[in-house]
């Protein structure tokens, strides 16, 4: 069962706390304010979780290739180059776009600077 505990609270009994989180297999849940914020969870349990986002993950990625394959499959691989092509071109000129504006505000250490700037 959760228990759940102040952050103040878990500072005090830190040391409680965590042996009862890795004897006892016993999760907290942190709170600020009255608002659950964060969890103290076994590390079986952790590694369960990422486990299983892990599997979810690569499930919903499987669902979006074969979904992209039957919306594609009525195209030409030679439609499908030229439109990765003209997309990495419109990418590559957004981010010359985006590094000019950038290295322009860098280049400008002369610009005058306000009174409230002088010393």
């Amino acid at each position: 069962m959760n228990k759940i505990i102040g952050v103040t609270e878990l500072q005090r009994n830190f040391r409680t706390v965590f042996d009862q989180v890795v004897n006892e297999h016993t999760p907290y849940i942190l709170t600020r304010g009255s608002r659950p914020e964060a969890a103290i969870i076994p590390y079986d349990q952790y590694l369960k979780y990422v486990q299983a986002h892990d599997k979810e993950v690569h499930a919903r990625f499987d669902a979006l290739l074969e979904r992209m394959a039957k919306v594609n499959a009525k195209f030409s691989d030679k439609e499908v180059e030229r439109d990765v092509e003209e997309v990495s071109r419109a990418v590559k000129a957004r981010r010359r776009l985006r590094d000019k504006r950038q290295n322009y505000r860098v280049a400008k250490p002369n610009a005058p600077r306000s009174p409230k700037a002088k010393k």
